[in-house]
């Protein structure tokens, strides 16, 4: 009887049990799923993703999707043995995992080894479940800067390079490390960039590696020398390459990238594949691709920034080619000074047709990939120690308080529709030519204006001979020569029928000279500003919301704002408020970080001056620059230093803001205001502008304007406000546009030239000449396409007494720099007009 009452009340208790799990399976599939939280982004900026580091500078080295997340290792400036550098793990739902595995370090290299199934990032083994083995620094010293297969072992060793020579090879499965040759880092070097040469290589400062064709090749862009830090033009860097006994060197240019069809794979046929290398010099982009029996050949591309200059390079991070398509529809897209380029899965040297310009971006774009349907790029943003970008158009200023970066979300077609992709090169500058030694081909195709600057420096006349391969398959064929005598120049407009994928030039006999190319690009140039700056406050405005801005130290990781009240030019503070990852403008007490901002941000006084004819900026090295004026209000505006004119938005280069337009400023080692180039023009009172979490931050705001634009961040109490957005979102404020010149109602002597006054990159371009001299005189106009003073005669205008001539250049007119002479004492006008 016992027994029977214990059955029966344990069936009742299963029964209960079998119950509730029903009614809960019944609630669960009738209540709805709870709401994921959507995370706040601003122009593919999501501030919860920043990373900061402890370090001079927080740039992104690596990232690769990889068993069903995002990776993304950041490095710091020269941290061989490991720094507060992170291994990040982000979720489809963009949460941000900070691996406790994290050894931090300056590490850019990636591979995914496919035998073993495990990608290498940083010093990390990722299994495809997920599980992390790292590698000690005390195993493998040095700044991890690439991975290459194996030379004899692949399917169970892999290489590591550093960017100080070190070379390791590491077990797939047992992670053991068997050192090949020693990282140059015996000693520490500092965070300046302090160099470590070793015996093994010619240049410093180690970028890429990759296998194949029996060969492990190797890049390094910089040269260690003091030289090195102010000369932008020197020898530098290397492409050298491996046999698994002996080194080679290729070639002696600063490269960077190197890999082939296979990414961050490796090659499929290792054997026949073909290798790629990118590079540069000071003359243009250098492309080269190694054929398994011929071996190198190289090309040149034109540049669209020369930001990334620098015989340090240090100003490059890692351009990179990636496949952004499948394994089966491949898309690889490059990354090289400024541009974004389509490249050929197909490129070698039987076949280099196909490379094309896409658009110029400004982000500083450490690596990029394909993630759930979008393009992530991880980039180097703000750094606490600007290294050697320092010049007195900024002031005093500090960099952050923190170094800090972001990724940066964008869809697929992004890089084909930023900025316009304008841009130039030369195979010569001033410098020896040889008879019949046919030039590097120099890209051709991808532009409908294209023109040729000529110069012959020679003692006698030469033959300028122009060849072209039209199908991108060796054969090269003459179409053009020019004849130029002693001293003599030439510019040339190319026709849109004279095609090809390569242009090479060749001379009949000795001599010294410079060939460049200008290509522009119109079809992105916007005339009008986007929706996305409503509410911002304009140049003609009397009262406004201002701020000056500073990205925190301490690990406080916001962004501080002194917010005030600009009227009448004068800016009046009303208190102190901080911008968090949420994006929430917080009003705080802290006299103490305001009264920091405030002394150590404010806005210089007199390091432009502003006359009737144009701006003129007087650089460090005492070299006197001329560039538009925009609207008459910013005059006044400047003088009273209620407008920022130059800040570090994009780590080792400057965004400068002079009378309407934006710029971007190399750093003066890499030629500096001989090289600006603008971006946009604009109508906005911008009091002040910072980096924050990788996007860009603006005050000067509208204090009533009614909108919705999520861009405009207001506090609660309204007393403060900023833009935010990222720096390529300034290609939407229109093109660049201005008027001015160097002379206007100015006496100037006879044969002596004016200041340089900047015309490259605008679009329509007119010119009106007038004088006021009883005879008629003549007007030379000289233009230097490079910015380094290769000045050649491009027109002569005669002017007769009272007359306005009026002439408007070419479409396809580009050049960087024009100056003007006149043939009698005079006073001159010499206006142009860009719309």
């Amino acid at each position: 009887m016992k027994n029977f009452f214990n059955l029966k009340i344990k069936q009742y208790q299963l029964n209960l049990i079998l119950s509730l799990i029903l009614v809960a399976a019944f609630i669960t599939q009738c209540t709805p799923p709870k709401k994921t939280e959507k995370r706040k982004q601003i122009s593919g900026i999501y501030p919860h993703l920043a990373y900061y580091n402890n370090e001079g500078e927080c740039g992104t080295g690596a990232v690769v999707p990889w068993a069903g997340k995002l990776w993304v290792v950041t490095y710091a400036p020269h941290k061989p043995n490991g720094s507060s550098d992170k291994l990040y793990e982000i979720t489809p739902d963009l949460e941000q995992i900070v691996r406790p595995e994290s050894i931090g370090g300056t590490p850019a290299n990636r591979m995914i080894h496919q035998e073993s199934e495990q990608l290498f990032i940083g010093p990390y083994a990722i299994s495809n479940e997920g599980n992390i083995k790292t590698i000690p620094y005390e195993k493998m010293q040095g700044r991890h800067t690439g991975n290459a297969r194996h030379l004899t072992d692949p399917a169970n060793k892999i290489y590591y390079g550093t960017m100080e020579e070190g070379f390791y090879e590491v077990d797939v499965h047992t992670l053991a490390v068997n050192e090949l040759y020693q990282d140059g880092n015996g000693v520490q070097g500092d965070e300046s960039g302090g160099q470590i040469f070793k015996d093994l290589l010619p240049g410093v400062h180690g970028k890429g590696l990759y296998s194949g064709q029996g060969v492990m090749v190797y890049t390094n862009n910089g040269e260690g020398v003091p030289e090195a830090k102010t000369d932008f033009d020197i020898t530098a860097g290397v492409l050298a390459e491996w046999d698994g006994e002996n080194w080679k060197t290729i070639r002696r240019n600063q490269f960077v990238e190197v890999t082939g069809p296979g990414g961050i794979y490796g090659n499929e046929n290792p054997e026949t594949d073909p290798i790629w290398a990118t590079g540069w010099d000071h003359k243009s982009v250098i492309l080269g691709t190694r054929d398994h029996e011929t071996g190198w050949s190289f090309y040149r591309l034109p540049k669209a920034s020369h930001s990334y200059d620098g015989a340090h390079g240090w100003n490059t991070e890692w351009p990179r080619i990636r496949n952004i398509g499948s394994k089966e529809l491949p898309d690889y897209l490059m990354t090289m000074h400024g541009m974004f380029w389509d490249f050929p899965k197909t490129f070698d040297k039987e076949n280099t047709t196909g490379i094309r310009p896409k658009s110029a971006y400004l982000k500083v774009i450490g690596d990029f990939t394909q993630w759930n349907g979008q393009l992530v790029f991880g980039c180097d943003d703000s750094a606490q120690k600007e290294f050697l970008n320092k010049r007195k158009v900024k002031g005093d200023i500090e960099g952050p308080g923190q170094s800090n970066s972001n990724l940066w979300f964008t869809s697929l077609n992004k890089p084909d529709n930023l900025g316009a992709n304008t841009a130039e090169g030369a195979l010569y500058i001033d410098e020896e030519i040889r008879k019949d030694e046919p030039s590097d081909p120099f890209l051709f195709s991808g532009w409908d204006q294209r023109m040729v600057w000529i110069q012959n420096k020679g003692n006698q006349d030469v033959n300028f001979t122009f060849e072209v391969d039209k199908s991108g398959n060796g054969n090269w064929e003459e179409f053009k020569t020019v004849k130029l005598g002693a001293e003599e120049s030439n510019n040339i407009q190319f026709n849109p029928n004279e095609i090809g994928e390569w242009v090479r030039v060749k001379v009949d006999k000795n001599t010294q000279g410079t060939i460049h190319f200008s290509y522009t690009d119109q079809s992105r140039k916007v005339a009008q500003t986007s929706p996305i700056y409503a509410g911002t406050a304009q140049v003609e405005n009397a009262q406004y919301i201002g701020g000056l801005l500073y990205g925190l130290g301490d690990n406080r990781r916001a962004l501080g704002i002194v917010s005030g009240d600009i009227s009448n030019g004068k800016f009046t503070s009303n208190g102190y408020y901080e911008l968090d990852e949420n994006l929430d403008l917080v009003k705080k007490e802290d006299a103490e970080t305001a009264s920091f901002i405030e002394n150590k941000f404010a806005i210089p006084k007199d390091v432009i001056i502003i006359d009737e004819s144009s701006v003129l900026v007087v650089d460090d090295k005492g070299r006197r620059w001329r560039l538009p004026l925009g609207n008459s209000a910013y005059t006044e505006k400047t003088q009273s230093s209620i407008l920022r004119l130059d800040r570090e938005v994009a780590t080792e280069r400057d965004l400068f803001n002079a009378h309407g337009t934006f710029y971007e400023l190399p750093a003066e080692n890499a030629d500096g205001f001989a090289k600006i180039r603008p971006i946009s023009s604009h109508n906005l009172a911008i009091h002040d502008y910072a980096s924050y979490r990788g996007m860009l931050i603006m005050t000067g705001i509208q204090p009533d304007a009614k909108t919705d634009n999520e861009h405009i961040i207001r506090s609660k109490d309204g007393k403060a406000a900023v833009w935010a957005g990222v720096i390529d979102d300034l290609w939407k404020l229109g093109k660049p546009v201005g008027h001015g010149g160097p002379w206007k109602e100015q006496k100037v002597q006879a044969n002596e030239y004016s200041d340089p006054y900047l015309i490259g990159f605008y679009d329509q371009k007119k010119l009106t000449l007038s004088h006021n001299a009883k005879e008629t005189i003549t007007f030379t106009l000289e233009a230097d396409p490079v910015g380094t003073g290769e000045w050649m005669q491009y027109r002569q205008f005669t002017v007769k007494p009272g007359e306005e001539l009026a002439f408007s250049f070419p479409e396809g007119f580009q050049a960087r720099w024009i100056r003007f002479a006149t043939d009698r004492t005079a006073q001159v006008t010499a206006w142009l007009d860009y719309e």
